[in-house]
């Protein structure tokens, strides 16, 4: 299983597997009606007929073909030496939707937009500390690197937050009311790293509180943004049941407020860096095999924490600051409550450490 938003790559990285495997490779794309069609016949037989001679089959954009999840199945239990690559712009129909057929049955991959660590082996520490403004600002969607002109960008990332990203779930989920979810996106856009009042959200869009947690849910199935719930082990005052959202990739963000400013022009440079950290850091985890959970920490009574990142039965408490500063000290209650928790500052003089620039 291959996940990630729409236009991450992953069709450009199934297209070289099988150029490189040539005529070992059924290449089938989910959301074509005739693959639909032909595997909406679920029977041992016809897939025996569709697979023969063929090694690896690959399935692309499979969330568009009904009951994937049990056409799936019925393939990997009952033709042996074959290897399925399942690519998917949401995690619908291939887990939600059907039971967990797969369960025990597969590997799963995120992609993300290019991460900073996959670019240290084709760029010098002089063009990564220039381009860090513009990953900031337009983020890293494989697509941008061929754009040069910054209006060629800004148009790039608004037709993507417009055609692309909520298709999943206009599709799929049968929503209509997509203006609702783009007026959803906007505001957790300007409350990135803020906690979200989800009867807040549904007061200032007139709809009820289920709906906006279903709807949150669903976002994050597209893998448009992602919550950091808050963390607690053994103090009352600590603040577990709000969360705080996060878009997996800047430019997506700033195209839902509309604003490509350079960083001297801003006041949400806070944010931008807040939200790339994190971003980064999870994805530096995920290609590593770092398997780390993330939370964020605050009491009732304001001392608060951006990023608890738990692996291996270790915190890892991680502040995100802009500017270096000396200043930065762990919060009282939480060197009390958790002592053995290493603290640190990321800022731009040392965040390459941290997300394997």
């Amino acid at each position: 299983m291959l996940y990630g938003s729409r236009r991450t790559g992953k069709t450009t990285i199934i297209r070289h597997l099988a150029d490189k495997y040539g005529k070992d490779v059924l290449l089938l794309q989910g959301e074509d009606m005739d693959v639909s069609m032909s595997l909406a016949q679920r029977t041992v037989a016809n897939y025996k007929r569709l697979t023969k001679g063929k090694k690896i089959i690959v399935i692309d954009e499979a969330q568009a073909v009904p009951d994937i999840g049990m056409v799936l199945k019925v393939m990997i239990d009952n033709i042996h030496d074959i290897t399925i690559i399942a690519t998917g712009s949401s995690s619908f129909d291939l887990v939600n939707k059907t039971g967990e057929p797969l369960v025990g049955r597969n590997l799963v991959y995120q992609l993300y937009p290019i991460a900073q660590c996959e670019l240290k082996d084709y760029e010098d520490h002089i063009t990564t500390t220039r381009n860090l403004e513009q990953r900031l600002i337009y983020g890293s969607y494989p697509e941008l690197w061929q754009l040069e002109d910054a209006d060629e960008q800004q148009t790039y990332l608004q037709q993507l937050v417009n055609s692309y990203l909520l298709k999943d779930l206009l599709i799929l989920e049968n929503i209509k009311g997509a203006d609702v979810l783009y007026k959803l996106l906007q505001m957790l856009a300007h409350q990135v790293g803020s906690q979200v009042s989800t009867v807040e959200l549904g007061n200032r869009l007139q709809i009820n509180k289920l709906t906006v947690e279903r709807y949150l849910d669903l976002l994050t199935k597209v893998f448009v943004i992602y919550p950091l719930s808050g963390y607690s082990s053994n103090l009352r005052k600590e603040v577990t049941k709000s969360k705080k959202w996060y878009f997996y990739d800047n430019g997506i963000r700033n195209a839902l407020i509309n604003n490509f400013d350079a960083l001297h022009k801003r006041n949400d440079i806070g944010q931008l860096w807040e939200q790339y950290v994190m971003s980064e850091r999870m994805k530096y985890n995920a290609y590593r095999k770092h398997k780390a959970q993330y939370y964020f920490w605050r009491t009732y009574d304001g001392q608060e924490i951006d990023l608890l990142e738990l692996k291996n039965g270790k915190i890892q408490a991680i502040e995100c600051k802009w500017q270096s500063s000396k200043k930065v000290k762990v919060p009282a209650a939480f060197e009390k409550a958790y002592p053995d928790a290493d603290f640190n500052v990321i800022d731009k003089n040392n965040y390459l450490d941290w997300i394997g620039g």
